[in-house]
């Protein structure tokens, strides 16, 4: 695990084993092991960070949660749903070397054509963009920081 880097999110214990030669993480959103690659590193980061400092319940998180595109069969990274089970954000996680780029912005806002949500949330485990949607005016506004779990609650 010394291979993967220090993200500026909060620390986490992860759980890991070794399976016939290749690292796998506990998933507590999917409650099964995962193949850990570099993405899986900061998806894994960002679903703790979620439930254990936002305090999101791990109930109305959703990893890798498939949409339908233009025909195409897309998965998100993370889908949070609100106590109505309707989604409320999208969260597409990025490998640490991937900038997060317009085409990166480009990607989450074409899922968000399928599912509607006011939140959006981009990270590459360094760097991240927290966004709001505005569908009157068509456009994005940036946040400063990832709504809590409290704060969520108050726009179901």
């Amino acid at each position: 695990m010394n291979t993967y880097p220090t993200l500026n999110l909060p620390q986490c214990s992860l759980t890991t084993r070794q399976v016939e030669g290749r690292i796998e993480v506990f998933d507590i959103a999917r409650k099964r092991y995962v193949a850990l690659t570099p993405e899986e590193w900061v998806r894994q980061h960002v679903v703790h960070a979620l439930h254990f400092h936002q305090g999101y319940p791990l109930e109305i998180i959703q990893v890798e949660g498939a949409i339908s595109l233009a025909g195409l069969t897309k998965r998100c990274d993370v889908v949070v749903y609100n106590c109505h089970t309707q989604a409320i954000m999208i969260v597409e996680c990025k490998k640490t070397d991937v900038p997060l780029t317009q085409k990166v912005l480009d990607q989450i806002c074409r899922y968000n054509q399928v599912l509607h949500v006011p939140y959006l949330y981009v990270t590459n485990g360094l760097k991240h963009i927290v966004c709001k949607a505005d569908f009157d005016h068509q456009c994005l506004l940036s946040l400063s920081a990832l709504p809590t779990w409290e704060e969520l609650k108050k726009h179901n």
